[in-house]
């Protein structure tokens, strides 16, 4: 799809960041305008198949960008791999601004402690924007009388193993906040990993399992609505408007398992660092559009934006308890 218009990782991730406010300091003081031109054409490598969330999401933003900047932005699907097929593709791009990825940062901050990578996240990408938030909401099945996650909770401390929750696969964002929960709350829940969200959805609704754990959107707020799931806590900062009664997990007492999935855009490192600061300048201009915020809050994601200093902080935060995480787990890749 294209789109065009006529008109140790926290110090290397944070310096990169800092380099670019610089960078931005200085063209806001004069420097030439060819200076701040972006390529005519620039693709958009996106880390999942056509058709989801994320995806519609960051066609949208490519088409507000190609509006807002002139230049043609031209998507290209590379799913796959958790994200690393594109993140791999990011980095080995030719670092002129004429390539940007959209991905959640699990191929930085989760990948990286599950096996080789074909990329370093530590000096092969750099973070350009924060884009959103999408939260991860815990329902309760058929199976599951529990009124609440307390209840929840009190279950599995009083019959070990009895409660089971399905997550997208080992060592997905499901699993880390479960092992979380499971670890502070000292309870034994039944870990039933999936290879997908449909099949998960489909066992869900027939109470295969008691909680299951996935990313909020139209297909959990129909289910929820129907009264064929019930939420019981979201990973995410604060509660979301469409589910006002049900709390965060850090409510409840756990923090650390407050997860949610972060996306962003990406570029090869060693963009220069007056396009880096444009990009952040476009992308926090279009999470402003309305086009951009319906898009988003009408599928339960959240805007974010910021610059890239914050963004490269808080993934040095995520890669850092990720994988406290995982090793205190022992958290395989399957």
């Amino acid at each position: 799809m294209i789109f065009t218009t006529d008109c140790s990782l926290r110090r290397r991730l944070c310096r990169g960041a800092v380099l670019a406010a610089c960078g931005a300091a200085l063209a806001a003081t004069g420097l030439p305008a060819l200076a701040q031109d972006l390529p005519k054409t620039v693709r958009l490598i996106v880390a999942y198949p056509p058709g989801g969330v994320a995806d519609v999401v960051a066609r949208t933003l490519a088409e507000r960008l190609a509006a807002q900047t002139g230049s043609t932005f031209v998507v290209d699907n590379k799913a796959g791999a958790s994200g690393t097929i594109a993140m791999e593709a990011i980095a080995k791009a030719a670092p002129d601004g004429a390539t940007l990825g959209f991905s959640a940062i699990s191929p930085l901050v989760l990948s990286p402690h599950l096996g080789k990578l074909p990329y370093d996240p530590l000096r092969d990408l750099l973070p350009v924007a924060s884009v959103m938030y999408s939260p991860v909401v815990l329902l309760a099945t058929s199976a599951e009388g529990s009124a609440d996650m307390r209840a929840v909770l009190a279950k599995a401390k009083a019959q070990p193993g009895a409660v089971r929750w399905a997550t997208s696969g080992p060592a997905s964002l499901g699993h880390i906040m479960l092992e979380q929960l499971r670890a502070t709350a000292k309870v034994d829940i039944t870990h039933v990993p999936y290879k997908g969200g449909g099949q998960q959805m489909t066992d869900a609704l027939s109470g295969q399992f008691e909680v299951l754990s996935t990313n909020a959107g139209p297909a959990v707020a129909i289910q929820v609505k129907a009264g064929k799931l019930r939420p019981l806590a979201v990973g995410a900062p604060a509660r979301l408007e469409s589910l006002p009664n049900v709390p965060t997990l850090a409510e409840l007492g756990f923090k650390d398992a407050n997860l949610s999935s972060q996306f962003g855009v990406f570029a090869p490192a060693g963009l220069p660092q007056h396009l880096q600061a444009r990009f952040n300048t476009e992308i926090n201009t279009a999470l402003q559009s309305p086009q951009m915020r319906s898009r988003l809050t009408t599928t339960d994601n959240v805007p974010t934006g910021g610059s890239p200093a914050a963004f490269a902080k808080e993934i040095a935060a995520e890669y850092e308890n990720n994988g406290r995480i995982i090793r205190a787990a022992g958290i395989k890749a399957d």
